[in-house]
């Protein structure tokens, strides 16, 4: 179980972890993002596209089925409408119908003698949404009635007032299955190949509660299509078990909602067991209506479902408690708005139920209205963080529907005002949640601190300006940048070269690639940064971070190619001084040597020719190692010494060999010289104590000699002294001098950071 991070942690990981997530990827990037994934299902590994193009075909050829067997089935060729308890006719295509529109039904008889009695219930053919037990199985028993008669042949219509027709029992043919039947049937299919989508990207047993979700919903949708069919008469099979199905379908659901909160996007203790028993509640539900062994059955369905959204929302709860992670937020606020819209749903059915009116056809538009919501909701689950704003905008349209409808219906129902005056109420009710809901709905999504244009143009000059004075440390500061944009909870390295940002796993992570800092390599570096949990556990990332991020990186870039540019440029120019110093000043000054007149001046000379030998080997060569600096100090300052009779300790002690530039090595060097300098020529000493410390990145440089200068206070700071200081400052540094006890004086050169470049 991943344990929650601490705000500042930086971490690295190694390159062949994989990543939690569980959703569809982007190209497997977060393959190697971070630990704690459960493994894949055995053998689907080998998953390739040609088996979501498999699945496709298999959903088709299943809809084909499908829409064969419902083309055949026979109807009444008709359109009818509820008056009131009665059914009347509206329009026909049937000859024998042309003169009765308007006309109302009394009962429908079979050829084999058999009649039904005809109410407004015959029209209502949704009986999963019929509140009353009674009610709901006398409307199952007169559809399966009328489809028996269907299936036997013509029928006779008998019409209030003694007409009677004959009409034949046609199959109704592709054409004659409805608009809304083709609606529900292209988004169950949508479903569908969601679903194989998830499943061939991320093939995991924890994936496999949302492939239950969407195809339970699927199912629903169709089954919502076939009730909706034009005409009188359904198909037998679901004339006599659409309710139970439809019941079978929305516990799975709820159930299913259980396991995956559970499940993601952080396995929950004990979580086994709650989904196990959510499972069970539901599959004894079930059980019991199907033996008709369950009294209030819609009561107990409704109530199971709610619970479920209930328990879904508390599992959020304690999944973000446990990780903050943002995906949890979503999916709490998902359920949550599932669970209200449902249960506002619920609160008016009954109401209309038990009102006046009675069981009315806006309380099924009512419910279609919701799976729809519901089917948006799961849509958009997997991939929520990239989808476009228009999905977006439609899962909170059918939302903000679904209550409009529900509280439509109550308000009529209890107020018992008119049409007008509760469509008003419900439509001003309506827009008021949404525009609060899609607020809070989507603040996972926006987040609460982005910054502006003018406060993000400074923190990425002040980045840019410190990375062209500490290249090296460009990972770093890139860090520092994105934490102060994004204020992840937790980051990461990994060693793994990519191109660009990428959004991992469900949108919690953000991978961005680091610039590499050698010369040659304009492209990808070989490490990346994952950062998790924006705004401590708030915001989900998005494209538009990734998007963010690679203008980031890329001025990143380009301020390291300019440093390096302007680098090399310096080290040419610097090379081309060294060689006309070296060819014309070095040897004017041998020539010099071999002619001076007396020893003396020779002296001077060949000491010149040393500086001078000092000062373009400076500025030719590159970067060197502290040690072997150290190496080549020692040896010129014993040499020196050693010429003019004064002894040398020398100790040096360094935590680490660090590399030091051009500047860095010129600018020691020079110091060191003419601090030796002064002691030859000034102090009359006879021993000269030199240590020096790095610990850290601090550089501690103390001279100590046992001459006869005292009071440095009170020196005067000429060209040499006053150089000294230069030096020191030019790498951040400072110079002190001090009396060193009865005789001499000792010299402190402090650096702080030797290691940061000037």
């Amino acid at each position: 179980m991943n344990r929650r991070g601490s705000p500042g942690a930086v971490d690295r990981a190694p390159a062949r972890q994989a990543s939690p997530a569980a959703w569809a990827g982007d190209d497997g990037a977060d393959a190697h993002a971070w630990p704690g994934t459960p493994k894949p299902m055995r053998g689907t590994q080998r998953l390739r596209r040609r088996d979501l193009a498999a699945v496709a075909l298999l959903g088709c050829l299943g809809l084909l089925a499908l829409l064969q067997v419902l083309a055949t089935s026979p109807f009444i060729d008709a359109r009818w409408r509820a008056a009131g308890a009665a059914v009347e006719l509206v329009s026909s295509p049937l000859p024998a119908l042309h003169s009765l529109a308007g006309s109302r039904l009394a009962r429908i008889t079979g050829s084999d003698g058999s009649a039904i009695a005809v109410d407004g219930g015959l029209l209502q053919r949704a009986p999963r949404w019929i509140v009353d037990d009674t009610k709901r199985e006398r409307q199952s028993a007169l559809q399966r009635q009328l489809a028996a008669m269907l299936a036997q042949g013509p029928v006779t219509l008998h019409f209030a007032g003694g007409p009677q027709v004959e009409v034949p029992a046609t199959g109704r043919g592709w054409g004659g299955l409805g608009a809304l039947f083709w609606l529900t049937a292209a988004v169950a299919m949508t479903l569908l190949l969601v679903t194989a989508a998830v499943l061939r990207a991320r093939p995991r047993w924890r994936n496999l509660p949302y492939a239950v979700i969407s195809l339970s919903q699927a199912a629903n949708l169709l089954s919502i299509g076939i009730e909706a069919l034009p005409g009188l008469g359904l198909p037998p099979g679901f004339a006599a078990h659409g309710a139970l199905a439809r019941m079978a379908f929305d516990l799975c659901s709820a159930a299913a909602m259980v396991q995956l909160a559970t499940l993601q996007p952080l396995r929950l203790p004990a979580g086994r067991w709650i989904a196990a028993a959510t499972w069970a509640a539901c599959l004894l539900l079930l059980a019991m209506a199907q033996r008709r062994m369950l009294p209030h059955a819609w009561w107990w369905t409704q109530a199971g479902m709610l619970a479920c959204g209930v328990l879904t929302i508390g599992l959020m709860s304690w999944s973000y408690r446990l990780e903050p992670n943002p995906f949890a937020l979503l999916l709490r606020r998902l359920a949550a708005a599932a669970t209200v819209t449902l249960a506002l749903l619920c609160i008016a059915m009954v109401a209309a139920d038990r009102g006046a009116g009675g069981l009315r056809g806006d309380l099924s538009f009512g419910a279609v209205v919701w799976y729809l919501f519901l089917a948006t909701l799961v849509l958009l689950l997997p991939m929520f963080w990239r989808a476009q704003p228009l999905m977006r905008e439609l899962a909170m349209l059918t939302g903000t529907s679904s209550v409009a409808i529900s509280l439509d219906m109550l308000i009529e129902s209890v107020f018992l005002v008119g049409d007008f005056v509760s469509l008003s109420l419900s439509v001003f009710f309506a827009l008021a949640v949404y525009a609060g809901a899609r607020r809070w709905l989507m603040r996972p999504m926006r987040g609460q601190h982005v910054p502006g244009a003018e406060r993000m143009f400074e923190r990425l000059y002040r980045v840019l300006r410190e990375v062209e004075a500490r290249p090296r440390d460009s990972g770093e500061l890139l860090t520092h940048l994105l934490r102060d944009l994004f204020e992840p909870l937790q980051v990461r390295t990994l060693d793994r070269a990519i191109t660009r940002s990428r959004v991992l796993s469900d949108g919690s992570a953000l991978l961005v690639p680091l610039p590499a800092m050698e010369a040659g390599h304009d492209g990808a570096g070989d490490r990346a940064i994952v950062l998790r949990f924006a705004e401590r556990g708030k915001r989900m990332f998005s494209i538009d971070d990734a998007r963010l991020t690679d203008r980031v990186v890329e001025q990143l870039r380009r301020a390291l190619a300019y440093d390096r540019a302007v680098e090399r440029g310096r080290s040419e120019e610097r090379a081309r001084i060294a060689a006309d110093l070296h060819d014309d000043i070095g040897a004017r000054l041998l020539t010099l040597m071999y002619k001076a007149q007396t020893p003396e001046m020779e002296d001077y000379i060949r000491h010149t020719l040393k500086d001078l030998k000092t000062l373009t080997r400076g500025l030719a060569s590159s970067d060197q190692r502290l040690s072997h600096a150290t190496a080549e100090w020692k040896a010129d300052i014993a040499q020196r010494l050693g010429a003019a009779q004064i002894d040398l300790s020398w100790t040096f002690s360094f935590d680490r060999d660090i590399v030091l530039g051009v500047v860095q090595w010129s600018a020691l060097t020079r110091v060191l010289r003419e601090l030796v300098s002064n002691v030859i020529q000034h102090s009359c000493a006879t021993h000269l104590e030199v240590s020096a410390t790095l610990r850290g990145g601090q550089l501690r440089l103390t001279l100590a000699d046992d001459g006869i200068g005292r009071n440095p206070q009170a020196w005067s700071h000429g060209l040499g002294l006053g150089g000294v200081r230069k030096r020191a400052k030019l790498l951040g540094g400072d110079v002190q001098w001090r009396e060193n006890g009865r005789a001499g004086v000792i010299c402190t050169v402090l650096i702080p950071d030797i290691t940061a470049r000037h």
